[in-house]
């Protein structure tokens, strides 16, 4: 939601410790990105690929680096920053206040006995929070969200509406948990007997660190025993699976349809690109890269970049992808080759076939 709040960019250059090349007066009333800003309109560039465009623009002002050329116009106030995406995005914050609850418990909440909350918690309709549990200050829990028995939830938690945190789950400060996302349900174990699957208990939780976000329809799995932990500042897109007993380090992101299987350990700092797969038991190290679909079957050493499946190191994919690429033309030049052979040693192809054999 916009805000009325306007802004001279001397005031912006301020905020993010840049400096204003042009008209450090002008007013800034709003955001967008350079393809679509419009008068007054803030905007970025942060790839070189868009410098032309600083030259068509009707915005206002544009948070660019150092290395960014000045357009010829001189209407355009650049604001040059070390970094203008991270800069546009402190900005925006000035610029867009989500719609917050008041505090308060909405008269159709359930509360359970023992449940202790802290101040200026807002719980929205139809929230069930079952007995002993313990809610933070300042967190917000959304329409229709279930908080199991004893679960903990840490200062300024955001659940989005429909959310499902589970018995025993502990959830640090600061953790945002978008629409539809269950925390802490049964992990996939079984033992197989005589042909039948018996269900193997899930006794342990789930532990989401400080800084935790967890986008929407996510599944995070309960550990069979012990803790499936998410630990501090790291992000989950939409869609994501952990299974039980998974470890996921700090400040590591994965991308939509990413799935873990269990008891699999990723390190801190890693990126995982959509629809990667892990195996179960395996490790990854920290500060790797997974490029999209990669199929993790084995354990990934620190700081290195895989792709393809069998995930390999990414360099090497590509070479053999290349590679793939040309089989039907080798393939057809082998058979030129053999019908060449026929005609003029057809002995030696007889040969080559018997050893085929």
């Amino acid at each position: 939601m916009m805000t009325s709040l306007r802004l001279t960019a001397a005031e912006i250059a301020r905020t993010v410790q840049g400096r204003v090349d042009g008209d450090a007066a002008v007013i800034i009333t709003g955001l967008a990105p350079i393809e679509q800003a419009r008068p007054g309109d803030l905007t970025f560039v942060a790839q070189s690929r868009y410098f032309s465009c600083l030259e068509t623009t009707p915005a206002a002002a544009v948070l660019v680096d150092a290395a960014c050329p000045a357009p010829t116009s001189d209407s355009l106030a650049l604001i040059r920053v070390a970094n203008p995406y991270l800069a546009f995005v402190q900005i925006a914050r000035n610029f867009f206040q989500p719609p917050a609850p008041a505090p308060g418990v909405h008269p159709t909440a359930i509360l359970g006995e023992g449940v202790r909350l802290g101040e200026n918690v807002a719980i929205g309709p139809h929230v069930v929070i079952e007995p002993e549990c313990e809610i933070g200050d300042e967190a917000r829990i959304g329409a229709l969200c279930f908080i199991g028995r004893g679960a903990r939830l840490g200062q300024r938690v955001v659940l989005f509406p429909q959310v499902h945190v589970a018995h025993g789950v502990q959830i640090g400060n600061d953790v945002i948990i978008q629409a539809g996302s269950v925390i802490g349900s049964d992990g996939f174990g079984y033992v197989k007997h005589e042909g039948v699957y018996h269900k193997i208990p899930h006794v342990g939780t789930v532990i989401l660190e400080d800084g935790v976000e967890i986008g929407a329809n996510c599944g995070i799995d309960r550990s069979t025993f012990g803790v499936t932990r998410i630990r501090r500042g790291t992000k989950l897109d939409n869609l994501v699976h952990l299974a039980h007993n998974v470890e996921v380090g700090e400040h590591t992101v994965m991308a939509a349809q990413t799935g873990v299987s269990g008891s699999t350990k990723i390190g801190s700092r890693v990126t995982i690109a959509g629809q990667v797969g892990f195996v179960g038991h395996i490790e990854i190290g920290d500060d790797s890269t997974f490029g999209a679909q990669a199929g993790v079957t084995k354990s990934i050493p620190a700081g290195i970049t895989v792709s393809g499946y069998p995930a390999r190191e990414h360099q090497q994919a590509r070479r053999e992808e290349a590679a793939r690429r040309r089989l039907p033309e080798l393939l057809k030049r082998v058979r030129a080759l053999e019908k060449a052979l026929a005609k003029i040693a057809p002995e030696a192809l007889g040969k080559i076939d018997d050893s085929e054999a």
